[in-house]
């Protein structure tokens, strides 16, 4: 009943969305069900991100790529995504706690079950701080929840509009909550033309990377400017590919959220999460661009690029240049510009066909082959190592230093320890950030980890997988009998 009074409250014309899929969008993990918003939230996430962004985009063609990203951020924060579900009142909407029966009413009824209000409050939405208890009950009928969860909210039901009936759909409950953002096809016109006045192609550059792509442009002064570096621009060009390649990004996000959304129904949404991050990251991007060599037309006019791309190309392209030591410097990852003129090229596809996100995908769907899968998932070298900890018992110490002087510059140190039964690990790594630092020492902890059989590695048989997990349980002192064919004894367990 809520989800359908919500939607009439919406009152989108197509009477296609399902009121099941709203009521997914308002509830919550604290609801205990079957089902939550966190995967629509996230569809929603991308879907808001790119309309937002293609609505500046066109809208504002003077603006430069800082100016773009303060833009979408003013929209589309928590915060202000907060501000727009209050204003229409999706708090009421949200189940945000288990049902309980007994605090069930009919009209007109008395709990039995009384439950004095102690909430101290006498406005509708509170603003200030305030001790309570997330999911507290009362008998006037307040209800505390976090302001995330509003904001989540929002983005979900964005999300579940999206999938019954797709940008369309989505536009409509964005218009519904004040976000005024449109995509007018004469201001893409407009761009267009402009496109055709400013850019010249050079070379033969333009056909090469339009080969790779397996896409001809109809027009080429927009892959021009998206293969042209800012160093250029503030040389002798007055363009670059930082306004495309702020378009891009919201590109690629929704493709792949909107593909591993699909292909992954029965995904939890932690699952589903991890695999966005592992497939929408610089890195991912930036090993594109060399596995089919988008780097070699790169405009630019800087002195240190060619050295920083060559360096990262040669660490991906020798065999002997394992995880373990890529981590190992933070210079060995890909350099920004590289994943930047990944996603400045869909921008460019983006626009040179009118917003047609289907041209893209086909386009690019073959270049991110192979998309990861739950199976082939990789979890971030620390959070692999901390949750392992977690799940298996141990503790972890982490200890930083700052300021280490090294060859190379000054560098940030990571001490990392897992104290086994009878062995003390110990793993020092280093970078330019405690992020990497510690990326560096927990991969060689994870390799002493599976030396130690504590791990199973992910390739390992199942007899390999059953020795290695006795061995853990060996560790654990836990005492592990082997299976037996046949009857049980009377004794066993």
């Amino acid at each position: 009943m809520l989800a359908s009074q919500l939607k009439s409250e919406i009152s989108y014309d197509d009477s296609n969305v399902s009121s099941f899929l709203i009521l997914e969008a308002i509830t919550t993990l604290r609801c205990s069900e079957d089902f939550s918003m966190e995967r629509l939230e996230l569809l929603g996430d991308s879907v808001l991100k790119y309309v937002v962004s293609c609505h500046l985009f066109l809208k504002f063609p003077n603006m430069d790529e800082g100016q773009l990203t303060s833009s979408r951020v003013d929209i589309i924060s928590n915060a202000a995504l907060y501000g727009f579900g209050i204003e229409h009142k999706i708090q009421g909407y949200i189940r945000d706690a288990a049902f309980d029966p007994r605090r069930w009413l009919a009209p007109g009824q008395l709990s039995i079950h009384p439950v004095p209000c102690n909430c101290r409050v006498n406005s509708e939405v509170v603003t200030e701080d305030i001790n309570v208890k997330v999911g507290q009950l009362c008998d006037k009928g307040h209800r505390w929840m976090c302001s995330k969860t509003i904001s989540d909210c929002v983005e979900a039901i964005i999300g579940a509009y999206y999938v019954e009936g797709g940008l369309r759909a989505a536009m409509a409950v964005l218009k519904w909550l004040g976000i005024n953002v449109e995509v007018e096809e004469e201001l893409i016109g407009q761009f267009l033309s402009a496109s055709v006045q400013t850019y010249l192609p050079k070379n033969d550059v333009i056909e090469k990377v339009e080969a790779k792509l397996g896409y001809v442009f109809l027009m080429k002064g927009l892959l021009l400017e998206a293969l042209t570096h800012p160093s250029l621009q503030e040389s002798a060009e007055g363009y670059s590919y930082e306004r495309l390649e702020f378009l891009g990004d919201a590109v690629l996000d929704i493709l792949l959220t909107r593909h591993l959304f699909y292909s992954h129904k029965d995904t939890d949404e932690g699952e589903l999460t991890d695999l966005r991050s592992a497939s929408v990251n610089n890195e991912n991007f930036a090993q594109l661009a060399v596995k089919h060599k988008l780097y070699q037309f790169l405009q630019h006019s800087s002195g240190k690029l060619p050295e920083n791309i060559t360096e990262y190309v040669d660490s991906l392209e020798n065999p002997s240049m394992d995880k373990v030591n890529l981590l190992s410097d933070a210079a060995l990852r890909g350099p920004k510009v590289l994943g930047d003129v990944v996603e400045s090229i869909a921008g460019a596809i983006l626009i040179d066909r009118k917003l047609d996100l289907e041209v893209v995908w086909g386009i690019f769907k073959p270049l991110l082959s192979p998309i990861v899968t739950p199976e082939k998932l990789e979890l971030p070298p620390f959070r692999e190592l901390l949750e392992w900890c977690n799940k298996s018992g141990y503790f972890l110490g982490i200890k930083c230093t700052d300021g280490i002087k090294r060859t190379d510059g000054d560098k940030i140190e990571a001490t990392l320890d897992v104290q086994l039964k009878e062995t003390l690990l110990v793993r020092q790594g280093c970078g330019k950030s405690k992020k990497d630092a510690k990326a560096h020492a927990a991969s060689m902890l994870l390799k002493d980890l599976e030396v130690e059989g504590l791990i199973v590695p992910k390739n390992a048989s199942n007899t390999q997988q059953f020795q290695d997990h006795r061995n853990i349980f060996d560790a654990m002192d836990i005492q592990l009998s082997t299976p037996t064919r046949g009857k049980r004894s009377a004794g066993s367990k």
